[in-house]
């Protein structure tokens, strides 16, 4: 959302007095939820006024903003409001805006890096193997629960007859969880090293 859009890259919205808004490009009138959606996925509007032609984008984003606060999506805590409305009238009000979209420029910039680098550590290597692992071990786990008669997720389970090609299938399973549970702790080690 950062950096200004060419101007025939902006949609221009019309707000009647009505209340309805207006989408210029597609001759059909939104919500301020579409507004919304077409914000997220990086779509730039402008909001006019269909009377007057004033720019009243600002406050029909306020609203959305307001609108979502009020569906209970809070973001914006309380203490942050506080400070936000105290620097109204303050001699360094100027600045408030340009500190508040470069530090949201930062944090968006942030944002993104770390999900490539949780998709990429999490995608391929050795973290992606021990969650593969971790999951296996869990599905082991709770299977080997069951059979023995315990509780999963509150629910008591029954324990399933295991004949004896069954139980020596359960110990080799078992086995070999551990032979990769040892892997795995040796991989560990090696990492923190």
């Amino acid at each position: 959302m950062s950096g200004t859009p060419n101007s025939d890259d902006v949609v221009v919205i019309k707000k009647y007095a009505n209340r309805r808004l207006y989408n210029t490009e597609s001759s059909t009138y939104i919500t301020l939820d579409n507004l919304a959606h077409m914000t997220r996925e990086g779509r730039h509007f402008k909001v006019v006024d269909a009377k007057s032609g004033d720019d009243i984008t600002h406050n029909v984003l306020t609203q959305i903003i307001m609108d979502e606060e009020a569906r209970g999506a809070n973001m914006l805590p309380v203490n942050f409001l506080r400070q936000l409305i105290s620097m109204y009238g303050d001699s360094m009000q100027s600045l408030v805006p340009q500190y508040l979209e470069s530090s949201m420029d930062a944090f968006r910039r942030n944002q993104e890096q770390f999900r490539s680098a949780m998709e990429g550590a999490f995608g391929t290597g050795p973290f992606a193997e021990l969650a593969r692992q971790n999951m296996a071990f869990f599905d082991a786990a709770t299977t080997a629960f069951r059979a023995a008669g315990g509780t999963v997720g509150g629910v008591e389970a029954k324990p399933e007859p295991a004949s004896k090609a069954s139980a020596k299938a359960e110990q080799d399973d078992l086995e070999a969880l551990k032979a990769q549970i040892a892997s795995l702790q040796n991989k560990i080690d090696k990492i923190d090293k």
